[in-house]
């Protein structure tokens, strides 16, 4: 069964376009990667969350491809987008092992535990907001730079996240559970509001952003 519904996919997949079949067999390859023995990242500390979280940019890349076939999105978008995923998926062990609050009750409920803690996982969740902020921004600015204004907004949502971490028994361990957080989903909408009027007016003060000459006074 396994193997007529991947040949099915597979079929399915190529049927869209080349490019597209290659990122679909990519996602497939990685599920194995992840799950699978002798690899089995998902038991390995960081790259458990860096080959899990690679998939938001494969699945990026599958939406890309559904529409054009014949150019790739900007490096800056598909990093950014990596690294979100890894933000994301660093929190959610983060809830998990302060909720445990075991060391060794939390290695048995998830191998990587056993190298990870507390301070490393909130660290390292840290460092993957910070490069994905970094990441996006060189995309919104080079593509349209009205949108440094929603830099700070975007890198609001990634606080407001972290801080539902903190929460006892989190959505954020349990992302399918999201929706039920009624304050983050209106703080996507208004995100989402801003986003727009942003692609919409056009601010040429912010041009500065983009000119390489100083300012003289």
């Amino acid at each position: 069964m396994w193997l007529i519904l991947t040949l099915a996919g597979f079929m399915l997949a190529l049927s869209v376009n080349l490019p597209f079949f290659v990122v679909i067999a990519w996602l497939w390859l990685m599920g194995i990667i992840y799950n699978v023995e002798p690899l089995r990242t998902k038991d390995i500390p960081v790259l458990d969350v860096l080959s899990e979280s690679i998939n938001n940019a494969i699945r990026l890349l599958a939406g890309w491809f559904i529409i054009s076939a014949d150019t790739l999105p900007p490096c800056s978008l598909i990093l950014g987008y990596w690294m979100g995923g890894a933000f994301l998926m660093a929190v959610k062990r983060y809830a998990e092992y302060r909720m445990i609050n075991d060391p060794e009750l939390a290695g048995k409920y998830r191998k990587s535990f056993k190298f990870y803690t507390e301070t490393f996982l909130l660290i390292s969740s840290f460092f993957y907001a910070m490069c994905s902020v970094f990441f996006t921004g060189i995309f919104l600015i080079k593509y349209r730079v009205e949108l440094v204004l929603f830099v700070p907004v975007m890198i609001g949502l990634f606080c407001y996240y972290f801080v539902l971490s903190f929460k006892n028994d989190s959505a954020v361990q349990k992302p399918e559970k999201l929706y039920h957080e009624r304050g983050l989903m209106i703080y996507c909408a208004a995100l989402i509001i801003i986003f727009v009027i942003l692609m919409i007016i056009n601010i040429p003060i912010l041009k500065i952003f983009t000119g390489s000459d100083l300012i003289r006074l």
